[in-house]
C-alpha cells in the first residue's frame, strides 16, 4: 500500500519513536513512503534542520513539513 507525505507527517506527529527512526535511518523510513522527489528533499531537509536546532522536537519538523506541503 502507498503511503505519502500526509501520512508521514501524521505519523511523526504523533509517534516520536518513528521520529527518531527517521532522523536515524531516513532511507529507510523513507523507502516506505511513495514520495516524489521534491518531497523526499523536503523531508531530509527538515531532517537536517531539525538535527542543527539546539532542542530539536517534532513540532518544528512538523511546522517545515507543514509548510512544504502548503506550498
Amino acid at each position: 500500500m502507498a503511503q505519502g507525505l500526509h501520512e508521514l507527517i501524521g505519523r511523526v506527529m504523533i509517534d516520536p519513536e518513528f521520529l527518531d527512526e527517521l532522523r536515524h535511518s531516513p532511507d529507510t523510513v523513507l523507502s516506505q513512503y511513495e514520495l516524489t522527489d521534491d518531497e523526499r528533499a523536503a523531508v531530509r531537509q527538515a531532517v537536517e534542520r531539525l538535527e542543527s536546532a539546539p532542542a530539536p522536537q517534532a513540532y518544528e519538523f512538523r511546522n517545515a513539513l507543514l509548510r512544504r506541503v502548503a506550498t
